[in-house]
């Protein structure tokens, strides 16, 4: 694409003029980052293809994020159920029916990679289901159920994604149906008795919280002194305080180095001797990425140690025209970024990114935790600034002042909200309660574009709605 156009007062128009050959645009992965990618690349008039060998929609995405939602939200509702006699109803009856939430989840991912599939479709994106392999910077073989066929292309975007990693002490006990990854528990065979979960950050803790709701005894294996060891003290201690409440078992300081598996359940032995035992043990301690058999080496990018490809701000790779994003790119982890990774990707790919141009800034995106409550944060939390040295403004809000939360029944949690102690730019904010997910949406936009507080606290906002404590926070 070039930018061309009539002079007008000594300078020249832009109007976009096209390529008369569309540039080849090849995606190996159809997870979030690549099918934003292939769709806003067709939208520009690339000839896109998308590789992808297990599901359109992305294995991490459809196998892994939305079945954990679905079961949350399953959770949910009997936790509502739980709440009824404090809302003026009587008790109500809410047992779990384990083949039909399967059943609900299988429909879920079902009808989404449909759709995912339909819309690349509609778009003029050419899909095969297939193993991807470079050959060179611009070739491409695909072994598909229909044979080896070559492709070759002007730009590629590597995105397939990660896996859940599993500890060496762990993989002789998969399969066996006591020692579970992510993906086994979606949902798992039969309810855990008691599930014991190693891992104690986002994904653990949802797990955590999820079981926990649908009536299982949980034990937490935390690493550290906390859970959520990333995340903002406060909202940490937060959740741990909710933990406790319900009944989670905390075994803080505590890092698994083994499982001993019997006929009747299992128990997790940690490296300081302590031992815990349940029915079935879960794992949740990370991801690694699926950048083994891609021909990558052959295509001459680098990879790291991590088995992760570097990029820049672009996306790009060492090779230029070869892009990699999603968690293959080792930034953060979510599908969010990555769908906005595709998208950059696709417009730099297309040449627009040499006019007005907004690159993606990963310090402002805006992530959130399925557990009840929820937690979302973005931008800069309390404790990196302290740590950097930069003066901010902190101030806080309980839900427990909220004339909403306390309509629903639900008043845990606060609105916390960072800002520049001179000219009122939000900085960031942490949100734990219900709807922080939904919430967090004000901060991000807020501190994506730089609004200040009077922003928030000016804006005529619904009465009563939770979104009141963050104008409360601001002011």
């Amino acid at each position: 694409m070039t930018l061309a156009g009539p002079v007008e007062g000594g300078r020249q128009s832009a109007v976009l003029r096209w390529p008369v050959m569309a540039v080849r645009f090849v995606v190996i992965g159809g997870g979030p980052a690549g099918t934003h990618a292939a769709i806003t690349g067709a939208r520009l008039g690339a000839e896109v293809t998308v590789v992808e060998r297990d599901v359109f929609g992305g294995a991490a995405n459809l196998w892994d994020c939305i079945p954990s939602k679905a079961m949350i939200a399953t959770g949910a509702v009997m936790s509502v159920a739980d709440r009824a006699p404090g809302m003026g109803l009587q008790a109500l009856d809410s047992r779990l029916d384990l083949p039909a939430l399967a059943g609900r989840i299988k429909d879920i991912e079902t009808g989404l990679s449909g759709s995912v599939s339909q819309l690349l479709e509609s778009q003029g994106v050419r899909l095969i289901r297939g193993e991807a392999t470079m050959k060179g910077p611009h070739e491409i073989v695909v072994e598909s159920a229909s044979g080896l066929e070559e492709l070759t292309a002007e730009a590629v975007l590597v995105s397939t994604g990660s896996r859940p990693r599993i500890p060496d002490f762990a993989e002789p006990l998969l399969g066996g149906g006591r020692v579970l990854t992510t993906r086994d528990a979606y949902p798992p065979p039969e309810m855990p008795e008691h599930l014991v979960v190693i891992g104690s950050g986002v994904t653990g803790v949802e797990f955590v919280h999820m079981f926990r709701s649908l009536g299982s005894a949980v034990s937490l294996i935390v690493s550290r002194q906390h859970v959520l060891p990333q995340k903002d003290a406060e909202v940490a201690a937060a959740l741990e305080e909710d933990f406790l409440r319900r009944g989670v078992n905390l075994l803080k300081g505590g890092r698994a180095a083994g499982i001993d598996v019997t006929d009747q359940g299992v128990t997790v032995r940690c490296e300081d001797g302590r031992a815990v035992s349940g029915s079935h043990a879960l794992l949740a301690v990370g991801s690694i990425p699926n950048s083994e058999g891609l021909g990558l080496d052959s295509a001459g990018v680098e990879v790291d140690a991590g088995g992760y490809v570097p990029v820049n701000q672009h996306c790009q790779t060492n090779v230029g025209h070869i892009y990699a994003a999603g968690d293959l790119s080792g930034r953060l982890p979510l599908a969010s970024v990555a769908a906005m990774q595709g998208r950059k990707v696709a417009e730099h790919v297309m040449g627009l990114h040499t006019r007005k141009h907004r690159h993606l800034d990963y310090d402002k995106a805006a992530s959130a935790i399925f557990t009840e409550p929820e937690i979302a944060d973005v931008g800069l939390a309390e404790a990196e600034a302290f740590a950097i040295g930069r003066k901010i403004r902190v101030t806080k809000v309980p839900f427990a002042a909220n004339a909403r939360a306390l309509i629903d029944g639900d008043a845990r949690g606060f609105v916390k909200v960072v800002s520049d102690p001179y000219t009122g730019v939000v900085l960031g904010g942490s949100i734990v309660g219900r709807g922080a997910a939904e919430l967090i949406s004000v901060l991000a936009v807020a501190v994506t574009n730089n609004l200040k507080v009077t922003d928030i606290v000016e804006s005529l906002l619904v009465h009563p709605a939770l979104a009141e404590a963050l104008a409360d926070a601001a002011e």
